[in-house]
């Protein structure tokens, strides 16, 4: 199993990406490639730099005054193997996990169905802000996310009823 995970950047206190005083970590690599991306300087896969998992939530644990983490990117979902361990471990120490990530929730349950890290990730994020960021459809009053394509996902009530249940309008 994989014990390193490539980060564009960890921003250590933030109230825009999630609800609450939350750790972020921005993935590093993206495919998606969204015009005028917020952090298009997260495309490439070998920039970055790697960390230990472990070590990082050791951090995370360390911090009682975080509300969770968020994982950003980039997109953490095309580092699935590593963001899977690192959400797991997260987990298992009750850290609330959100994630942003270009797929649609629709297009993350059909890459599940081949992809064990992909459905491990799905089983352990709370929230997902899902969709490529769409330029026309831009609005700087919309609460976590950049496009109004975008939605704020209750992961574990949406694979439960089997239908998105949506966190926040």
């Amino acid at each position: 199993m994989v014990t390193k995970i490539r980060l564009a950047g960890i921003a250590q206190q933030s109230t825009v990406n999630g609800q609450g005083l939350r750790k972020v970590f921005f993935s590093q690599g993206c495919s998606h490639h969204c015009k005028n991306c917020f952090n298009p300087e997260t495309w490439s896969f070998a920039g970055g730099q790697e960390f230990n998992i472990g070590d990082l939530v050791e951090q995370v644990v360390k911090e009682k005054y975080l509300t969770g983490v968020t994982f950003s990117g980039g997109d953490p979902f095309q580092q699935a193997e590593a963001f899977a361990k690192l959400a797991i471990l997260l987990k298992q120490q009750r850290i609330n996990i959100w994630s942003y990530t270009g797929y649609t929730y629709e297009e993350l349950l059909i890459l599940a169905k081949t992809n064990s890290y992909v459905k491990q990730m799905l089983d352990n994020i709370d929230v997902i802000i899902d969709g490529k960021y769409i330029e026309k459809l831009a609005n700087d009053k919309l609460k976590y996310r950049g496009s109004s394509n975008q939605r704020i996902i209750d992961v574990a009530q949406s694979l439960k009823i089997k239908k998105i249940k949506l966190l926040l309008g």
